[in-house]
């Protein structure tokens, strides 16, 4: 006969959406040797936990978990989308409002791109909007450096295949002609690093510009840079199917 799976949760998980690190991250405390339960370190996510579980990462007793929150971000370019980097570089979450709660950021933009990217408190979020399999479809303004027609769009719209990693086919239309430069809108469901500056430079199309506008049904609008907004707890609840969130907290700086 199967046995019965362990009551509770993946630790792992239950660390995540207390918005103490994303999954993959804490599994990476639990594996460092960060992580206590009940009082004995651990050394495998292979665990399953209960709220009668007491468990504490790097000596801080685990936050009770707050309901799933999501904020729109208009992220200057020359800040770097990581907590903490090698280089000393400021990033996304220097310039963060000194009373925001704890956040993850929903992917990446690169240090010279720009626009929309979502903050969220919870791994399960965050998980979910990253998979390639939802499908959230990504639209971005790009600035190239050329005076292109519409067939040397084709490869991309068929899908690149760059030094061994392929790329899904991306949708690609020219809004306008400036001097030396055009501006495009481009559409891709999946976001691989610095996925559109690769392939404009293998059409000849160098990038000096790129404006991430929409992720999935969140938009850009006219959020200011450097501004954050959270969305609606009746919109987040519609849009990722989440039972409930609590009010809302809208900030602009």
């Amino acid at each position: 006969m199967p046995q019965d799976p362990p009551p509770g949760e993946r630790i792992a998980k239950v660390i995540a959406r207390a918005g103490r690190a994303s999954r993959r991250e804490a599994e990476r405390l639990i594996a460092e040797g960060r992580v206590r339960v009940n009082g004995r370190r651990i050394d495998s996510p292979a665990l399953n936990v209960t709220a009668a579980d007491r468990i504490v990462v790097d000596g801080q007793p685990l936050a009770a978990a707050e309901a799933p929150r999501l904020w729109l971000y208009h992220k200057p370019a020359g800040l770097v989308t990581t907590t903490r980097d090698e280089k000393g570089r400021r990033t996304v979450f220097d310039a963060l409002p000194d009373d925001m709660p704890r956040v993850m950021t929903v992917g990446r933009l690169d240090l010279t791109s720009e626009g929309l990217l979502l903050l969220t408190n919870d791994g399960g979020i965050k998980r979910r909007l990253e998979l390639p399999s939802t499908g959230w479809l990504r639209r971005y303004r790009v600035r190239v450096n050329g005076t292109p027609d519409d067939a040397l769009f084709e490869p991309l719209r068929a899908g690149l295949t760059l030094d061994g990693e392929r790329f899904q086919p991306m949708t690609v239309r020219r809004d306008r002609q400036q001097g030396a430069n055009a501006w495009l809108t481009v559409s891709l469901r999946e976001g691989r690093n610095r996925e559109i500056r690769r392939a404009m430079e293998a059409v000849d199309l160098p990038v000096s510009r790129l404006i991430r506008v929409s992720y999935g049904p969140f938009q850009l609008g006219d959020l200011k840079p450097g501004a954050v907004e959270e969305v609606r707890p009746r919109v987040v609840r519609d849009q990722l199917g989440l039972k409930d969130t609590p009010a809302p907290r809208r900030r602009r700086n």
